[in-house]
């Protein structure tokens, strides 16, 4: 690490942290643990004698793409495998009982919850929706701590007050539904910290959020861990989460822990190709315009067994004992090892890729851009949509909630253009306003000039539909499940009869899989047979087929692993320069935006405060609304991101009784939203 860093960041002594943690005896120890699953006749075997230790207060991160292994191992701890899977091998020793030798319900009851308790990534699946918050948060007291009646209440209340819900009398009696995303996140590790258990495993437990409500998230389970003593295993596919909270990291891959050691060891000097490849697909340590390096191929078939180092198909350095002989655990240090043929004594030397010393650099913050041309900043720039004074509302009368109001923007052909703000800020209201979803209250749309918004004639609608497409966050959901991708891709077609005969439709689905890196065959499967990534390619292949010239990509990649997210961003662009399409980006991941985009509008309860190119808003920030975001984007550096301080946005700020706000351009295509005196402040604190 160079010394600029070191003289610029608060002090963290990994290795004294190293020492605290592994001086104790480990709490529970996983040896050599098989899990298979029976499937269709067939054996998969998801976990590979895969061993682990985890030690008194330490926070142990488990990360890896999805399929590797990370939730099946953890659930192996507290019993909770689906009925088709079972412990195979190996042994799980916790307070002097293997774990694996439990069979009943009852024995896992003494361990599950009282002694281990699992936070899930998704609340509201977690949450019974019949069911009071107050009730559900009581029920896990009275099971685990022996308190009945008004005493196991006061302690529910306790426990939504100590999770930072306000209001806990009232609250109580709400529903899961009466709650946002992060305070449904907040009860449900309210139920999981009720048990005062000794560990907690938080199976991504900020996925969905975001970016403050994610912060918030990990200081509520930092705050509760200190307070309580508790171990944290945390499993999850963001690696700034990764350098903000865990003491060690084990990377999995194919079911094998191939990679661990202290939080420091795997982000500056990690050794296992694949924990280089995935911190090469990080935004942040990309070169905005080029692609980012993703990992080519898929993971092994766990129906059959495999052969030498399960990553090898995958790895452009591997060697031919790569693909013949299983590697073992490799010591780097005495708190890292390594499963690569790269540490035998043997082995060529291989060098570092250029990530891993990226990463070490204090300049991180700073992103690389490559010299490519800003379509809004040409003289013949062609506006394609413009949004004139929108207002969106639901409902009537006293029940009115305006979700938009007077917001304005031009996005102009061939560029970038993103929304970002907290959910429920408007963002995605906006999007389908713009593709004739939702009905707008006031204002216009335009494309191409024309106005699109409200009663419009039947050809203009078709052409709307055709040139302005949308992708989903949820490619599951937006699927239809009893369709096959065959149907599904070309609905649009067989809707407005865009093709000539029905060969020219299967040849045009053919040509759509293959332009999102899709096999033919694929055309006669459901959508539940592919993985998170293949869905949202089949999502984008349906928007293709149409030959858009727009497209809105609500969320597109939120829910995806670091490595499937490269791929999708590295085909965004790539279509984007081969087809000429125009992107109005939605999402509340700032890495990724700042990578993608051109322009950015941050937009807060359905106002637009602030809107510049990219790297101009990164640099200088003046909302105070965008700098609280822009703090709370996690930073893969262990050192920057727990040296940097958050900010928390406070509304009442800003004092628009007499002094009105106004949108006013402070530099050349950088507007913010305020009134005189905070116009002022700005210029002054730029010196403009």
């Amino acid at each position: 690490m160079s010394e600029a860093m070191k003289n610029d960041i608060p002090e963290i002594n990994f290795e004294k942290r190293a020492e605290q943690i592994l001086s104790n005896e480990p709490i529970l120890a996983a040896k050599d643990v098989e899990v298979q699953f029976k499937l269709r006749g067939q054996k998969l075997t998801a976990i590979r004698k895969c061993s682990l230790e985890l030690y008194d207060g330490e926070t142990l991160a488990i990360v890896g793409e999805s399929g590797s292994g990370k939730s099946v191992f953890t659930k192996c701890f507290v019993g909770m495998l689906d009925k088709n899977g079972s412990i195979t091998h190996g042994s799980i020793m916790y307070q002097g009982q293997d774990l694996t030798k439990f069979t009943t319900e009852r024995e896992w009851r003494t361990i599950r919850g009282r002694k281990i308790a699992m936070v899930t990534q998704d609340p509201m699946t977690s949450l019974n929706p019949l069911k009071r918050i107050g009730h559900q948060i009581q029920e896990a007291i009275e099971l685990h701590q022996g308190l009945r009646g008004s005493a196991a209440k006061k302690e529910a209340m306790h426990m939504l007050e100590l999770v930072g819900i306000p209001d806990p009398e009232r609250r109580y009696y709400q529903y899961p539904h009466e709650f946002s995303g992060g305070m449904r996140q907040r009860v449900v590790i309210a139920i999981a910290v009720a048990c005062r258990p000794q560990i907690l495993i938080c199976d991504e437990p900020t996925t969905a959020l975001d970016v403050t409500i994610q912060a918030q998230i990990l200081d509520l389970i930092r705050k509760l861990q200190k307070e309580q003593g508790m171990t944290i295993i945390y499993i999850t596919h963001d690696l700034g989460v990764v350098a903000n909270v865990a003491d060690r990291v084990a990377v999995m891959y194919a079911g094998q822990i191939v990679e661990i050691g202290m939080v420091n060891e795997i982000f500056f000097d990690s050794w296992h190709p694949y924990s280089w490849a995935l911190l090469s697909a990080l935004p942040q340590l990309g070169v905005k315009g080029e692609k980012l390096p993703a990992i080519d191929g898929t993971p092994p078939n766990l129906f059959n067994k495999v052969e030498g180092d399960a990553f090898a198909p995958r790895n452009r350095k591997a060697l031919t004992i790569d693909f013949l002989e299983e590697p073992p655990l490799f010591d780097v240090t005495p708190t890292h090892q390594a499963k690569t043929w790269l540490m035998d004594p043997r082995a060529p030397v291989v060098e570092q890729p250029d990530t891993i010393r990226k990463l070490s650099r204090q300049h991180l913050e700073e992103q690389q851009v490559a010299d490519i041309p800003h379509p809004h900043q040409s003289p013949d720039r062609e506006p394609l949509i413009e949004v004139k004074n929108l207002q969106v509302a639901f409902g009537t009368g006293r029940k009115k909630f305006i979700a938009v109001n007077d917001v304005n923007f031009t996005i102009y052909r061939g560029e970038t253009f993103a929304l970002v703000g907290e959910s429920g800020s408007g963002k995605t209201t906006i999007g389908r306003a713009i593709v004739r979803i939702n009905p707008i209250s006031q204002g216009e749309i335009l494309f191409k000039g024309r106005r699109i918004s409200g009663k419009i004639s039947k050809a203009l609608d078709e052409e709307v539909i055709r040139s302005c497409q949308m992708i989903f966050q949820d490619p599951m959901a937006s699927l239809n499940e009893r369709a096959k991708v065959d149907y599904i891709i070309s609905e649009g077609l067989l809707n407005f009869h865009m093709y000539k005969n029905e060969a020219d439709r299967r040849e045009k689905v053919q040509s759509a899989l293959d332009e999102v890196g899709l096999l033919p065959e694929f055309s006669s499967r459901f959508p539940h047979e592919f993985s998170g990534g293949q869905r949202q390619r089949i999502g984008i292949a349906r928007s293709l087929i149409m030959k858009p010239e727009f497209i809105v990509a609500d969320e597109p990649i939120s829910a995806l692993d670091v490595s499937i997210r490269a791929q999708v961003l590295n085909l965004l662009n790539d279509l984007k320069q081969k087809r000429g399409l125009t992107y109005l980006f939605i999402a509340h991941d700032l890495s990724v935006v700042r990578f993608i985009s051109d322009r950015i509008a941050v937009i807060h309860k359905g106002q637009i405060v602030e809107l510049a190119e990219s790297e101009e808003l990164f640099r200088h920030p003046m909302h105070p609304y965008t700098r609280a975001l822009l703090s709370a984007v996690p930073n893969p550096n262990p050192y920057l991101e727990r040296g940097k301080k958050l900010l928390v946005y406070d509304p009442s700020v800003h004092d628009y009784s007499v002094d009105k706000p106004l949108w006013s351009e402070l530099l050349p295509d950088h507007f913010v939203y305020g009134n005189k005196r905070e116009l002022d402040a700005y210029r002054e604190e730029y010196r403009l």
